[in-house]
């Protein structure tokens, strides 16, 4: 029985069906809620204690100080996320959290002076239609520089990729300069990533041969899903990620039913082609 395709695609949605289609399925057709990891919720809090030293404090008071204020404030309130909550963590599991954290906010001191960044917008959603997909991607920070031109920032808090795979790593910040071409009608004269954790700082700039690439092969990546869809046609790709994939015990790859995962890892009502899935 065929699947309903999803209403939109974002950045990370692309490079996950290019990873494996059938965690795609899992993922983003039936919809399996994702279990948080300590990785993903500090990733968040960092984020918020950058969002909120930047866009709450004036040019001449983002310093370390300002920058550890909303570190704690964005802790305090992360109390209350479920995702935190759901982690369990004791209570020197969650001093290490604080700790790493800290750290990260720190880092991001040695890989620019927030003190000359002219913020346009942070967390900010933008949508557009390519081909016939609707495309949409959340921008950590959207700059102009000293010239006026836009530039695109995002906060990375994981590990930094070998050098041979940057490029594949530059597809979703790319894909943000093709959303700001379509909706603000600039193109961004770099693409940036931060990655707090080394600290390094990755760019490049997307030229008229990187957008016009990325658009082709966004269209070609909705194809091939809408033809998954279809054709019910989610093949597993073994690679070292296998290693962390929770899905596992479902994947065929592995002797597994791929038909169990929503059944079992799911919430009630989750539906395939307009059928309730039900167990077998």
């Amino acid at each position: 029985m065929p699947f309903d395709p999803p209403r939109s695609l974002s950045p990370s949605k692309v490079t996950a069906f290019r990873d494996c289609a059938l965690a795609f399925r899992f993922t983003s057709i039936e919809r399996i809620p994702e279990e948080p990891t300590i990785w993903t919720v500090r990733g968040t809090l960092v984020h918020r204690a950058l969002e909120g030293l930047l866009w709450n404090h004036r040019p001449g008071s983002r310093n370390a100080d300002a920058a550890m204020d909303e570190l704690e404030r964005a802790w305090v309130s992360l109390q209350a996320d479920p995702e935190f909550v759901a982690l369990r963590l004791t209570p020197e599991q969650a001093e290490k959290f604080r700790g790493d954290s800290r750290r990260l906010v720190a880092n991001y001191f040695v890989l620019e002076d927030p003190d000359t960044v002219d913020v346009v917008g942070v967390e900010l959603l933008l949508e557009a239609t390519v081909g016939s997909v609707r495309l949409r991607g959340i921008i950590d920070r959207l700059d102009r520089n000293s010239d006026g031109d836009l530039v695109v920032v995002d906060y990375k808090t994981g590990r930094a990729p070998n050098p041979s795979f940057e490029q594949a790593k530059m597809l979703g910040v790319h894909t943000y300069a093709l959303l700001c071409e379509e909706v603000l009608g600039e193109r961004p004269v770099e693409v940036r990533l931060l990655h707090l954790k080394e600290p390094v700082t990755i760019s490049a700039v997307p030229s008229d041969q990187v957008v016009r690439a990325l658009r082709q092969k966004t269209v070609a990546v909705w194809s091939a899903i809408e033809r998954a869809c279809r054709t019910d046609d989610f093949r597993p790709r073994r690679s070292p990620l296998c290693s962390y994939c929770r899905f596992q015990p479902y994947c065929p790859a592995f002797g597994g039913d791929p038909d169990r995962a929503a059944i079992e890892l799911g919430e009630p009502g989750r539906f395939r082609g307009g059928q309730e899935v039900s167990p077998r």
